[in-house]
């Protein structure tokens, strides 16, 4: 797999083979881009927010939705971090792999692990997809293998179709 630089990414959201709709170029870092928060729920006090700031109580779960929708071609993966100034607060999430072909906004599990309340604004950029680019496509894209979460928009907590054989 190879790393796609900032000038590989604007190559091809230029011709159209990848699309980050919500792109802002400020948000190009030189191997991918940042995703920005849209929405934030916090399960604990059922706070749902889509504007504004958010206090997330200490030891607390709260879970993000990005502003930005993907839509990856076939033979792109993109691999997400989270952006190290939200570790420096103490926030705790584990990412993975966003599946060639995928498409929708991206949905993240967090813990805010410190001792006080950390504020998270609406807006602000949570982190980042570093795209790759497979050598050989996939005998089967996202959408054939399981598609859960194809088309997803907003806060998705659980897959579109039942998994059940």
């Amino acid at each position: 797999m190879a790393v796609l630089s900032d000038n590989d990414i604007l190559g091809m959201l230029k011709d159209g083979s990848l699309r980050i709709d919500g792109f802002r170029e400020s948000n190009l870092t030189p191997n991918g881009y940042d995703v920005t928060i849209e929405e934030i729920w916090v399960p604990s006090t059922d706070l749902r927010k889509k504007d504004g700031v958010v206090n997330v109580p200490a030891r607390s779960w709260f879970v993000i939705g990005t502003k930005e929708y993907l839509v990856l071609p076939e033979t792109i993966v993109g691999e997400i971090w989270i952006r190290t100034t939200w570790v420096r607060k103490g926030i705790l999430s584990s990412f993975g792999r966003i599946d060639a072909g995928f498409n929708g906004n991206l949905t993240f599990s967090a813990y805010n692990a410190s001792g006080d309340g950390v504020e998270v604004r609406i807006g602000d950029r949570f982190a980042q997809v570093v795209f790759e680019e497979l050598r050989t496509p996939p005998a089967k894209a996202y959408k054939e293998r399981s598609g859960n979460y194809q088309g997803q928009r907003g806060i998705t907590l659980q897959p579109k179709r039942d998994q059940t054989n």
